[in-house]
């Protein structure tokens, strides 16, 4: 008699087929950041997710940050780092020292996805133009070099998923007088998404998903289509590091991605199960057309 574990790895495996036949040749973008670019273990196992991605027929796109790397760098070299509204404040060394970092962590990135037999070519958003950038304006204080993000050129990175290679973007861009800057990488994803017309947009962080409640762990949300997402911004139920980035993800949605992932990259594989499973393991923001998979009495 077959081993009961088997038959049940098979099951997993006819749940995921509509998924890969619906997604497949299809563009997913995904954000990478927060602790699970620090722990080596959870790093690989996230590049895995990638990689499995590309090899059942996704194209996906990696953008990636580096907050806690850049920090490390920071007080190793003795700088003294300064924050304005949560926004690091970057003149002309800090910005040298953010891009050597970020492109640092970039090839290490594109050697791990080679290591497991995929193409990756690692990009900044300054290769090809890709990200052009205004100076980021804020109430407080002048930031230095930090970007706001005008307008995506995306032909770089359409000519590399053209030639099966997988991209993996560092989000630093120029503005028009080609001065560097510093791009937030959620902004820096979201921008390229769209730009890209990505069917799923996915944000790898250090938490679980949306909750309507932070302090009830019972209040997540599986899935939520944009309405309701707005909603419940209204309301008065988001706050803090998560208002940036669900309103990230509805501007994501109103500009034509089919769903965005909020995900907790901490937990191992979560990528897979969010994308290949019914339940999911976030939240998933839906734009009205798409149906929603969860079935609260499952």
């Amino acid at each position: 008699m077959v081993n009961q574990k088997y038959l049940d790895k098979a099951e997993v495996l006819v749940e995921a087929l509509p998924y890969i036949q619906r997604f497949n040749r299809k563009i997913i973008v995904i954000k990478y950041g927060g602790s699970a670019m620090l722990d080596e273990e959870l790093k690989k196992k996230v590049i895995e997710d990638v990689v499995l991605l590309k090899l059942v027929g996704f194209k996906p796109i990696i953008v990636h940050g580096g907050g806690k790397e850049i920090s490390r760098w920071v007080e190793k070299v003795g700088m003294e780092p300064r924050f304005i509204k949560g926004l690091r404040v970057t003149d002309e060394d800090t910005m040298e020292l953010v891009e050597m970092v970020l492109g640092k962590v970039n090839k290490e990135l594109v050697t791990l996805v080679q290591s497991l037999g995929v193409k990756a070519v690692g990009v900044s958003g300054k290769d090809g133009g890709m990200l052009q950038v205004s100076k980021k304006q804020v109430e407080g204080g002048d930031i230095g070099y930090v970007g706001r993000i005008e307008e995506v050129n995306p032909k770089v990175l359409y000519d590399l998923l053209e030639k099966d290679f997988l991209p993996i973007v560092f989000p630093v861009g120029l503005d028009e007088h080609f001065h560097t800057y510093n791009i937030n990488a959620d902004d820096a994803a979201c921008a390229i998404a769209k730009s890209v017309n990505a069917e799923k947009l996915a944000f790898l962080t250090d938490i679980d998903g949306v909750y309507k409640d932070p302090d009830d762990p019972k209040t997540l949300i599986p899935e939520l289509y944009v309405n309701e997402a707005e909603q419940l911004i209204e309301d008065g139920y988001i706050g803090g590091g998560m208002l940036p980035k669900l309103n990230n993800c509805i501007d994501a949605i109103r500009c034509g991605v089919s769903r965005v992932h909020i995900l907790d990259g901490r937990i191992p594989h979560s990528m897979l199960l969010e994308i290949f499973t019914d339940k999911g393991a976030g939240t998933a923001i839906l734009c009205e057309r798409e149906a929603k998979y969860y079935n609260e009495e499952d």
